[in-house]
């Protein structure tokens, strides 16, 4: 069974495994989204979007349809 991003609850990590390179923006990239990257879920927003992560010590928001792309293997 496929883990996604998406799928994390508030405080939970997990190592990046996949994601389509082209569906993903490019900053997310440069911020250090990148496979074997650790990953943790601080927040969520009132309505469940957008996501507010701590990707390798950068803090990131990212749209749940993002998330939803971005593979995971949950710790």
């Amino acid at each position: 069974m496929q883990t996604h991003l998406c799928h994390l609850k508030k405080g939970e990590k997990a190592l990046i495994k996949d994601f389509d390179v082209e569906a993903l923006p490019l900053k997310l990239l440069e911020m250090g989204c990148l496979p074997g990257n650790l990953v943790e879920l601080i927040q969520v927003a009132p309505f469940g979007d957008p996501l507010y992560l701590n990707i390798n010590g950068a803090h990131v928001a990212i749209r749940l349809e993002t998330a939803c792309i971005i593979e995971i293997d949950c710790l």
